[in-house]
Order: C-alpha cells, then sequence, then structure tokens
C-alpha cells in the first residue's frame, strides 16, 4: 500500500468509502458540526492505495479550538472491509500523526474507543467536552493537553 497525501481526484472515492464503513447517516453525528463548511487540512489528509491504484483506506484532520487552544481532529479514518485487519489504519493513523506533529501541531482529539486508540499514544480527555451527544469517554487526546480543557469549537475560518 502506498500512503499519500488525498488530492481533489479523490473526494468521491474517500466519500464512498466513508458512507461504506459508516453509513450516509454519519454526517449527523455531533462530531460533523465541527467539521461543517470547512474543508479537511489537506496535508493531513491521506489515502492508502494498493499496486492496482485501489482506495483501501483514507484519514483527514481537521483544525478546532478548545477554549482558545488549537488542536486537530481526527477523523474520520476508515479502510475498506476487504482490507481490514491489515494494520492499514495503524499505518494511517501513525503516519498522520507523524505529519501532525512535524508541521508543529500539539495535539489531536478524536471521538472513538480508548481500547483502540491508546496503542496510538491517545488517553481519554477530562474536561473537554465535544458538541452532544458526546459520550465523554470517548473524548480521547493525543499530545500535550496539560492545561487544555474547555469546549470543542470550529477554528476561526483561515
Amino acid at each position: 500500500m502506498e500512503l499519500r497525501q488525498e488530492n481533489p481526484d479523490d473526494w468521491w472515492e474517500v466519500e464512498a468509502l466513508y458512507d461504506l464503513c459508516f453509513s450516509p447517516g454519519r454526517e449527523a453525528l455531533s462530531s460533523y458540526r465541527l467539521r461543517d463548511g470547512r474543508p479537511p487540512l489537506s496535508e493531513l489528509s491521506l489515502v492508502a492505495r494498493d499496486e492496482a491504484g485501489i482506495l483501501g483506506g483514507a484519514i483527514r484532520f481537521w483544525p478546532v479550538l478548545v477554549d482558545t487552544e488549537e488542536a486537530l481532529l481526527l477523523g474520520p479514518v476508515a479502510v475498506h472491509p476487504t482490507r481490514q485487519g491489515e494494520g492499514l489504519g495503524g499505518a494511517l493513523i501513525r503516519d498522520g500523526l507523524a505529519r501532525a506533529e512535524a508541521l508543529g501541531w500539539k495535539r489531536v482529539i478524536l471521538v472513538g474507543d480508548a481500547r483502540y486508540y491508546s496503542r496510538f499514544g491517545f488517553q481519554q480527555l477530562l474536561g473537554v467536552e465535544m458538541p452532544p451527544p458526546t459520550n465523554p469517554s470517548r473524548v480521547l487526546g493525543y499530545g500535550d493537553w496539560s492545561d487544555v480543557q474547555g469546549s470543542v469549537r470550529q477554528a476561526r475560518k483561515p
């Protein structure tokens, strides 16, 4: 699998993968309110394609604010059902986090399963509130979250 930056020609295929993995109703989730009207960060949006060019997985990151502190919202990350269990999701997450750190991002937030995401260094965030309805035990952070608390909201427009 080749991991590379998502380009505009990938958009519809990536959206179809997200619909397949999460259902077309995924955009009703509260985390999507943080994405409304904003594009993902192109330099951190990645796709994984095999030697035939078939999309196997994708990941996107979005800028958000927690109180006044900048952070990245990781997600969605998806792997095609025929490629699951091959470590592709982990590769996308590790590569995305490494790229984010190289660009100077200090913290990443997501809503997910702590048992899965802890292997990448994510921990439950206390005092950080995602838009409702979000289970607080699924709000996870990576990086430097010391002294960062508050509500997660959309980042300012660039």
